[in-house]
């Protein structure tokens, strides 16, 4: 008779994937790729990439499974790494940025005004009803606050423990990001 890998707890799947069960790890891909994908996704808003970073979270968490506490919930512990993961992708990205508008040195004297267009601002200010491109202007911390929060619908301890910061951190945050964003939000009409 074999194992149902379904009705394992997740430190009985730490400790069958430790023992080198692949089918344990299958398991623990079955139950967490769903939320991980959509916390990433919410985090930086592209699908695509997404999907990349949701491959690399389970990746470094099956190579650090040994660090896993079984006493703490998986799905924390997960979440944690996928947020990492989406720093790292938001460096990378801002490292790209920059060399992406960087112009050689001999342009400097071209270089036209940077103030938007009144045709760029009007299309800026009509892009900003969605939600997701709001939440996109956020600074970072506040953004997975409300990602936590919200979307996920972590509670305030389970959001603490994800980011390792403290309940009061949380609701200080989560207070600001939801002042900053309805700012952005109402700053469009």
């Amino acid at each position: 008779m074999s194992l149902d890998l379904t009705q394992c707890s997740d430190g009985e799947l730490t400790a069958l994937s430790l023992g080198g069960q692949q089918a344990a790890f299958r398991e623990f891909l079955r139950r967490y790729k769903e939320p991980v994908y959509r916390l990433i996704r919410s985090s930086i808003g592209d699908a695509d990439e997404a999907l990349d970073l949701t491959q690399e979270t389970f990746v470094s968490a099956f190579a650090a499974l040994k660090r896993y506490d079984p006493e703490r919930p998986f799905r924390l512990w997960i979440s944690r790494i996928a947020l990492n993961k989406c720093r790292d992708w938001g460096r990378r990205q801002a490292v790209r940025a920059f060399f992406r508008k960087a112009r050689p040195i001999e342009d400097a004297f071209d270089i036209a005004s940077e103030t938007p267009t009144p045709e760029a601002e009007a299309g800026d200010r009509a892009e900003l009803a969605k939600v997701a491109i709001a939440m996109s202007r956020l600074p970072q911390n506040l953004r997975q606050i409300l990602v936590l929060r919200a979307v996920e619908e972590l509670s305030q301890a389970e959001a603490a423990d994800a980011l390792g910061v403290t309940e009061k951190t949380i609701e200080t945050r989560l207070y600001r990001a939801r002042k900053q964003l309805s700012e952005i939000l109402n700053a469009k009409v």
